[in-house]
Protein backbone atom coordinates (compact mmCIF):
# COMPACT_ATOMS: atom_id res chain seq x y z
CA UNK A 1 0.00 0.00 0.00
CA UNK A 2 1.31 3.33 -0.90
CA UNK A 3 1.92 6.21 1.49
CA UNK A 4 -0.45 9.06 0.31
CA UNK A 5 1.61 12.52 1.19
CA UNK A 6 0.03 15.17 3.38
CA UNK A 7 1.65 18.40 1.72
CA UNK A 8 1.46 21.87 3.45
CA UNK A 9 2.10 25.34 1.86
CA UNK A 10 2.07 28.77 3.20
CA UNK A 11 -1.58 28.62 3.86
CA UNK A 12 -2.83 25.33 2.79
CA UNK A 13 -2.94 21.60 3.51
CA UNK A 14 -3.23 18.66 0.70
CA UNK A 15 -4.36 15.70 2.62
CA UNK A 16 -5.36 12.27 1.08
CA UNK A 17 -9.04 11.86 0.39
CA UNK A 18 -11.64 10.58 3.05
CA UNK A 19 -14.97 9.70 2.32
CA UNK A 20 -16.92 12.93 4.28
CA UNK A 21 -15.12 14.36 0.60
CA UNK A 22 -17.66 12.90 -1.14
CA UNK A 23 -20.71 15.33 -1.34
CA UNK A 24 -19.03 18.54 -2.38
CA UNK A 25 -17.14 16.52 -5.00
CA UNK A 26 -20.55 15.07 -6.03
CA UNK A 27 -22.24 18.28 -5.86
CA UNK A 28 -19.17 19.74 -7.97
CA UNK A 29 -19.36 17.20 -10.56
CA UNK A 30 -23.03 17.07 -11.14
CA UNK A 31 -23.02 20.90 -11.69
CA UNK A 32 -22.05 22.78 -14.72
CA UNK A 33 -18.68 24.28 -12.99
CA UNK A 34 -17.38 20.78 -14.69
CA UNK A 35 -18.06 21.03 -18.24
CA UNK A 36 -14.89 22.06 -19.08
CA UNK A 37 -14.27 18.03 -17.27
CA UNK A 38 -16.92 16.60 -19.52
CA UNK A 39 -19.54 17.06 -17.41
CA UNK A 40 -21.71 17.19 -15.50
CA UNK A 41 -21.44 14.03 -14.59
CA UNK A 42 -23.95 11.59 -12.90
CA UNK A 43 -23.75 10.26 -9.15
CA UNK A 44 -22.51 6.77 -11.18
CA UNK A 45 -19.75 8.51 -13.15
CA UNK A 46 -18.82 10.69 -10.33
CA UNK A 47 -18.70 8.23 -8.22
CA UNK A 48 -16.18 6.44 -10.25
CA UNK A 49 -14.03 9.57 -10.42
CA UNK A 50 -13.55 9.75 -7.18
CA UNK A 51 -12.80 6.30 -6.14
CA UNK A 52 -10.03 6.24 -9.14
CA UNK A 53 -8.62 9.83 -7.85
CA UNK A 54 -7.77 7.51 -4.36
CA UNK A 55 -7.31 4.26 -6.05
CA UNK A 56 -4.32 5.69 -7.89
CA UNK A 57 -1.74 6.00 -4.96
CA UNK A 58 -2.12 2.35 -4.83
CA UNK A 59 -2.01 1.31 -8.75
CA UNK A 60 0.59 4.33 -9.63
CA UNK A 61 1.74 6.26 -6.45
CA UNK A 62 -0.26 9.22 -7.75
CA UNK A 63 -3.54 10.36 -7.01
CA UNK A 64 -5.28 13.31 -5.90
CA UNK A 65 -5.24 15.12 -2.54
CA UNK A 66 -8.00 17.32 -1.29
CA UNK A 67 -7.09 21.27 -0.69
CA UNK A 68 -8.13 22.97 2.25
CA UNK A 69 -6.64 26.12 4.30
CA UNK A 70 -4.32 25.73 7.45
CA UNK A 71 -7.31 26.95 9.18
CA UNK A 72 -10.17 25.21 8.30
CA UNK A 73 -11.05 20.79 7.64
CA UNK A 74 -13.42 21.57 5.08
CA UNK A 75 -11.88 20.72 1.19
CA UNK A 76 -12.15 23.53 -0.85
CA UNK A 77 -11.25 21.86 -4.12
CA UNK A 78 -8.68 19.00 -5.28
CA UNK A 79 -5.66 18.65 -7.03
CA UNK A 80 -4.47 15.44 -8.59
CA UNK A 81 -1.57 13.63 -10.78
CA UNK A 82 -3.33 11.25 -13.08
CA UNK A 83 -1.85 8.56 -14.88
CA UNK A 84 -3.32 5.07 -16.34
CA UNK A 85 -5.81 4.47 -19.38
CA UNK A 86 -7.41 7.53 -19.38
CA UNK A 87 -3.84 9.57 -19.21
CA UNK A 88 -0.94 9.25 -21.77
CA UNK A 89 1.18 10.44 -19.63
CA UNK A 90 1.07 11.74 -15.98
CA UNK A 91 -1.22 14.70 -15.60
CA UNK A 92 -1.61 17.96 -13.46
CA UNK A 93 -4.91 18.63 -12.97
CA UNK A 94 -6.95 20.70 -10.72
CA UNK A 95 -10.41 21.87 -8.80
CA UNK A 96 -11.77 24.34 -7.26
CA UNK A 97 -15.33 24.78 -5.58
CA UNK A 98 -17.73 27.23 -6.16
CA UNK A 99 -16.55 30.70 -4.16
CA UNK A 100 -12.69 29.75 -4.10
CA UNK A 101 -11.25 30.98 -7.22
CA UNK A 102 -9.17 33.94 -7.65
CA UNK A 103 -7.37 33.65 -4.78
CA UNK A 104 -4.28 31.89 -6.02
CA UNK A 105 -5.35 28.49 -4.28
CA UNK A 106 -5.17 26.07 -7.26
CA UNK A 107 -2.20 27.79 -8.01
CA UNK A 108 -0.25 27.26 -4.62
CA UNK A 109 -1.99 24.05 -4.71
CA UNK A 110 -0.94 22.87 -7.97
CA UNK A 111 3.04 24.11 -7.54
CA UNK A 112 2.70 22.06 -4.46
CA UNK A 113 2.00 18.83 -5.85
CA UNK A 114 4.21 19.33 -8.75
CA UNK A 115 7.03 19.91 -6.81
CA UNK A 116 6.25 16.83 -4.66
CA UNK A 117 5.91 14.82 -8.15
CA UNK A 118 9.38 16.21 -9.15
CA UNK A 119 11.27 15.68 -5.50
CA UNK A 120 9.24 12.14 -4.00
CA UNK A 121 8.82 10.91 -7.47
CA UNK A 122 11.72 12.08 -10.09
CA UNK A 123 8.94 12.74 -12.59
CA UNK A 124 10.92 15.18 -14.75
CA UNK A 125 7.90 16.53 -16.59
CA UNK A 126 4.19 16.70 -16.35
CA UNK A 127 1.82 17.76 -18.63
CA UNK A 128 -2.20 19.85 -18.03
CA UNK A 129 -4.60 18.36 -20.64
CA UNK A 130 -6.84 21.99 -20.84
CA UNK A 131 -9.99 22.63 -22.58
CA UNK A 132 -9.60 25.26 -24.72
CA UNK A 133 -12.75 27.15 -23.32
CA UNK A 134 -11.30 26.48 -19.93
CA UNK A 135 -9.74 29.74 -19.47
CA UNK A 136 -8.97 30.13 -16.14
CA UNK A 137 -7.09 26.57 -16.14
CA UNK A 138 -5.28 27.51 -19.10
CA UNK A 139 -3.98 31.25 -17.29
CA UNK A 140 -3.36 28.67 -14.69
CA UNK A 141 -1.05 26.26 -16.71
CA UNK A 142 1.06 29.60 -17.64
CA UNK A 143 1.36 31.21 -13.90
CA UNK A 144 3.15 27.50 -13.48
CA UNK A 145 5.10 28.21 -16.09
CA UNK A 146 3.80 25.46 -18.15
CA UNK A 147 3.99 25.53 -21.95
CA UNK A 148 1.69 24.33 -24.88
CA UNK A 149 2.99 20.93 -26.54
CA UNK A 150 1.17 20.40 -29.75
CA UNK A 151 2.99 17.35 -30.62
CA UNK A 152 2.09 15.61 -26.99
CA UNK A 153 -0.71 12.88 -27.01
CA UNK A 154 -3.69 14.10 -25.83
CA UNK A 155 -6.34 12.27 -23.76
CA UNK A 156 -9.41 14.08 -25.86
CA UNK A 157 -8.51 15.48 -29.43
CA UNK A 158 -9.64 18.90 -28.36
CA UNK A 159 -7.34 19.14 -25.43
CA UNK A 160 -4.73 21.27 -24.99
CA UNK A 161 -1.48 19.89 -24.04
CA UNK A 162 0.86 21.90 -21.20
CA UNK A 163 3.68 20.53 -20.15
CA UNK A 164 5.57 21.43 -17.67
CA UNK A 165 9.25 20.88 -16.96
CA UNK A 166 11.34 19.96 -14.13
CA UNK A 167 12.52 23.25 -12.77
CA UNK A 168 11.80 23.56 -9.25
CA UNK A 169 9.70 26.68 -8.62
CA UNK A 170 10.33 28.87 -5.61
CA UNK A 171 8.14 28.35 -2.36
CA UNK A 172 4.51 30.00 -3.24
Amino acid sequence: MTDIPTLTTTRLILRPMRADDWPDFYRFLASDRAIHMGGPFSKAQAWRMFCADHAQWDLFGCGALMIRHRDGDAAVGQVGINFGPLFPEYELGWLLYPGMEGQGIACEAARALRDWARDARRLSTLVSYVDPENLRSRRLAERLGAVPDPEAPRQEASDLVYRHYGTRSAAP
